[in-house]
């Protein structure tokens, strides 16, 4: 089904449909979560949600304590902070059970994270797709972070360079929130 119209389904089941209400750029999107089950973007309509590719060896995975931190901060203001592992660098581990115990070890993580996912190409997952056809963002390395507002708008992308907890994105978050 197109993620339009499930979107368009599950809101007038949920009696939230509003004629000339615009449906999130982003409606539709599931990945498969690292702890079984989905991760589903509709379930956090009219939140802001941070998506960060991430890889367990990558120079940059200290961010990941970071990421925890975020989410931990804005957890009461139901921000989504989603890791989304990948080896599309090839610095993933090679199974999404191994990422999750070095994750937890070596970070002590718990914010949602997906299975291991294709973020760049012909195989990339549709959200990281769609980012490119429509933004024309695709990540250049690991930890690139894309920040959706409430209305399902891209906010803001950021390298990997930049921090998880540098005002720049605090900045953009807070910005959002009520």
């Amino acid at each position: 089904m197109h993620p339009v119209i499930a979107w368009i389904r599950r809101a007038t089941l949920c009696g939230v449909f509003v004629l000339g209400t615009s449906v999130p750029a982003w409606a539709g999107y599931v990945f498969d979560s690292i702890d079984g089950g989905q991760i589903d973007l509709d379930d956090h309509l009219g939140r802001p949600v941070l998506v960060v590719n991430t890889a367990s060896l990558c120079a940059f995975s200290g961010q990941l304590t970071d990421l925890q931190t975020l989410s931990d901060r804005y957890a009461e203001q139901g921000i989504l902070v989603l890791a989304v592992p990948s080896n599309d660098f090839d610095q993933e581990l090679a199974s999404g059970a191994a990422v999750k115990e070095f994750c937890a070890l070596n970070f002590d993580l718990s914010l949602p994270m997906t299975d291991i996912t294709h973020i760049r190409g012909s195989d990339a997952h549709p959200f990281y797709a769609w980012l490119r056809d429509t933004q024309g963002f695709e990540p250049g390395w690991n930890f690139n972070k894309v920040l959706l507002g409430p209305d399902g708008a891209v906010v803001a992308t950021w390298g990997s360079a930049v921090n998880p907890m540098s005002t720049r994105i605090t900045g953009e978050i807070d910005r959002l929130l009520p």
